[in-house]
């Protein structure tokens, strides 16, 4: 059942992207706001999707903590499925730093491409880190609010990455607030998984922290305490008790 439930999502998937995607290139000359809110439905749809097809449902934790204001979203990456949440749920509309070439993907990488994400080029290392400033401060100063991943990639659920400074670099250069976010989507959409589980994601969304005054090394250590503390709470049942 879960295989069939899986490959129905998938199909879906598949079946809504076109559409979307297609709409958000014939609304290219349309402001941004209208394109935008367009695009962002999808991720939501999918969601929507994952909630009737493979049982998996959402709460949010921490909601005010969020201000009104552009700010620094620095997240837990488990799977696909909290990358689905950000565009559509964050009061300013959300934006992603991925390598370039994604743009070059029919349907998905013209969504992306419209929506003034962070693309990079992620073989020079060193031009990669000042483009995240340079351009995720723009968009900062623009109202957006970048949404970057501490570890860099997704961490199987009851483990820990090393989280690297980029995102807490970005809020320091912005003089941006940092809202540090956990969850536990990997206990139902596990990483470079087909088969989904039901059951119930809990998005908790941490105190804002202020850059100002800090160095990016001190917010980064704020923002990796307060997120993994959370992920005890939040699966308990994944951290050996000390």
């Amino acid at each position: 059942m879960l295989f069939l439930r899986s490959s129905l999502f998938l199909l879906f998937q598949a079946i809504t992207l076109i559409p979307f995607a297609l709409g958000c290139f014939l609304l290219l000359p349309a402001p941004f706001k209208l394109r935008y809110r367009f695009t962002v439905c999808w991720p939501h749809l999918l969601m929507l999707g994952a909630k009737y097809i493979l049982g998996i449902k959402w709460e949010i934790k921490g909601q005010e903590n969020i201000p009104e204001h552009a700010v620094v979203f620095l997240s837990k990456h488990q799977s696909a499925y909290e990358t689905l949440l950000f565009p559509w749920f964050s009061p300013k509309p959300a934006c992603f730093i991925y390598k370039k070439e994604l743009n070059y993907i029919p349907f998905f990488g013209w969504g992306l491409a419209s929506l003034r994400n962070i693309p990079i080029n992620r073989a020079d290392r060193k031009g990669a880190m000042q483009q995240v400033l340079d351009i995720g401060s723009q968009r900062i100063r623009e109202g957006h609010s970048p949404v970057l991943f501490p570890e860099g990639t997704r961490i199987p659920v009851g483990q820990k990455g090393r989280y690297q400074s980029g995102g807490a670099r970005l809020a320091v250069h912005a003089g941006a607030t940092v809202i540090p976010v956990a969850h536990n989507a990997g206990e139902v959409w596990p990483r470079k998984a087909f088969i989904k589980k039901p059951g119930l994601v809990t998005f908790s969304f941490g105190p804002a922290i202020s850059a100002e005054g800090m160095s990016h090394e001190e917010l980064n250590r704020k923002v990796e305490a307060w997120i993994e503390g959370e992920m005890r709470v939040l699966s308990p049942h994944r951290y050996p008790a000390s």
